[in-house]
């Protein structure tokens, strides 16, 4: 979250992450690919209010979630059952080395890393996280598919009736597509009058950006997925660590 944004303020934000995107069934295709991988320790990198993590922890699974948004983490920290997960307020390079052999980065998260040596340098802190033959699991939006071009107020307005703020709406619109970049603003409604505005840039890689920049890094990619409720629209990658004799 921006750091222009007061204490107040980015608490009430991060208490409308989940009443503004109830519906996370976009996580199902990771619960399967866990699954698939019988990860049993993993790390959540990007976990916002821990909705991901909650879904493992659940299932026996030990978790840790990691976001640099204190606020979000707060509000994962008081939801139920989040004893049973670890909560770390950091980046990528705050992941404890050789503590997990899955990690995983849904929705947004891997294009929140807009130069390459920001991504370069996340995949190699994630790379020392995770144990040999470890995995990499995460998504990113496919350039070709314009994401970007939807993302007006028309198409994006949302509402919802919260327990402390009322109600609240909230839409989004782009402002500047330089290149790979694509910035947009997040405006949020308040019943007060209050229009919190948050400016977010996200980078959009292409497949091949993102095989080579995993191989550069220390993984194989083992398989490219679609997503099953956004089929065409995003990437959804698996890549393995490899290892180190053949590194």
């Amino acid at each position: 979250m921006p750091d222009d944004i007061d204490g107040y303020d980015r608490a009430r934000l991060a208490a409308l992450y989940d009443p503004l995107d109830p519906d996370r069934s976009d996580l199902d295709v990771y619960v399967d690919i866990v699954g698939e991988l019988g990860a049993r320790r993993l790390i959540d990198l990007g976990c916002g209010t821990g909705t991901f993590a909650l879904m493992l922890a659940g299932k026996g699974i030990r978790v840790t979630g990691v976001d640099p948004d204190e606020d979000a983490v707060d509000v994962a920290r008081h939801k139920e059952g989040a004893d049973a997960v670890e909560w770390v307020v950091g980046d990528a390079a705050d992941l404890p080395p050789m503590s997990a052999n899955l990690v995983t980065m849904t929705a947004n998260v891997a294009q929140h890393f807009l130069t390459d040596a920001e991504w370069d340098a996340a995949l190699a802190s994630i790379r020392d996280a995770l144990l040999p033959g470890g995995y990499l699991v995460f998504e990113s939006r496919r350039p070709e598919a314009r994401a970007w071009d939807g993302w007006t107020p028309a198409h994006t307005r949302v509402e919802a009736e919260t327990e402390d703020y009322g109600r609240v709406e909230a839409w989004q619109e782009v402002l500047d597509v330089t290149g790979h970049l694509v910035t947009f603003r997040t405006s949020n409604a308040f019943e007060d009058g209050t229009v919190i505005e948050v400016d977010t840039t996200l980078r959009f890689r292409t497949e091949q950006e993102l095989r080579v920049s995993l191989a550069a890094a220390g993984f194989e990619t083992v398989e490219v997925r679609d997503a099953p409720d956004r089929p065409g629209r995003e990437f959804v990658f698996i890549a393995r660590v490899v290892d180190e004799a053949d590194y």
